[in-house]
């Protein structure tokens, strides 16, 4: 039997690449239909459209949860495929929509983003200093110790949970970073803070950020628009809306419903 290849190494360049991808369930739904598009080594970009265009689809392509149907995802020029799946993870910082709320203390919620710094502390003070952590490890009587969950007598966070989760990510020390509407639970305000906040974070870094807020990503180096599956625009913000299409019209949409809400 033909011992299988070795994974190639990650490159140095984290330019990312979607060639033509097609993306369908066992079941034939298609998800995704010829998406391309580059994200550039070191640079934001955001992904946004409308529940069911196929955001969260691309993250979990991105990660390596599913690979595509037709096409193919470049890193640096080499088919991610290629690349060790534990390698590829280990160099991506993620905060998805359904991310851990552990039953454990606040230091350990951090630390189980890299299990080799489980119980560094000062790596652990380092994360929660980058997210503003440290001032709630500050307030609590136990500080980084303090046990969390009311199911086993701890405390409960709020909007806290997530600038916990993005800690958690940014312990690995990660090259790209990829936030998943992690924040679709909080008010508008909060939410767009929370993205300034990782946008901040993931300086010198390649970041993914997706939302529905289109407020939140404004500021992005491109944003991706994404419909039925389809990327049918592509640009900065200023570009969109001066093109009229259909990121003009969800941004309108969305001033709209701010406006009178």
């Amino acid at each position: 039997m033909q011992a299988p290849p070795t994974p190639a190494p990650i490159p140095d360049d984290l330019t990312i690449a979607f060639e033509n991808v097609h993306f369908a369930y066992p079941d034939g739904r298609p998800v995704l239909r010829g998406v391309s598009f580059r994200i550039p080594a070191g640079k934001t970009v955001a992904l946004v459209g409308e529940n069911g265009a196929g955001k969260t689809t691309v993250v979990k392509l991105l990660l390596r949860f599913y690979d595509p149907s037709e096409g193919r995802i470049t890193v640096g020029g080499r088919d991610l495929r290629d690349l060790g799946p534990g390698a590829w993870r280990r160099t991506v910082g993620a905060v998805l929509q359904d991310f851990g709320r552990y039953a454990f203390t606040l230091g350990e919620n951090i630390g189980l983003g890299d299990l080799e710094r489980l119980d560094d502390t000062a790596a652990i003070e380092r994360a929660a200093a980058s997210t503003e952590v440290d001032e709630l490890a500050a307030q609590l009587p136990r500080g980084y110790d303090e046990q969390l969950d009311k199911a086993f007598g701890g405390t409960e966070l709020s909007g806290e949970w997530q600038k916990v989760a993005i800690a958690r990510a940014l312990l690995r020390d990660a090259r790209l970073l990829v936030l998943d509407e992690p924040a679709a639970a909080l008010d508008a305000r909060a939410e767009q803070a929370l993205y300034q906040s990782f946008a901040r974070l993931g300086a010198g870094r390649t970041v993914l950020m997706i939302s529905h807020l289109l407020a939140s990503v404004k500021d992005a180096d491109r944003i991706l628009v994404l419909k039925q599956g389809r990327l049918v625009e592509e640009g900065t913000h200023a570009q969109l809306l001066e093109r009229g299409g259909e990121y003009h019209e969800l941004w309108t949409l969305q001033a709209r419903r701010y406006a009178h809400g």
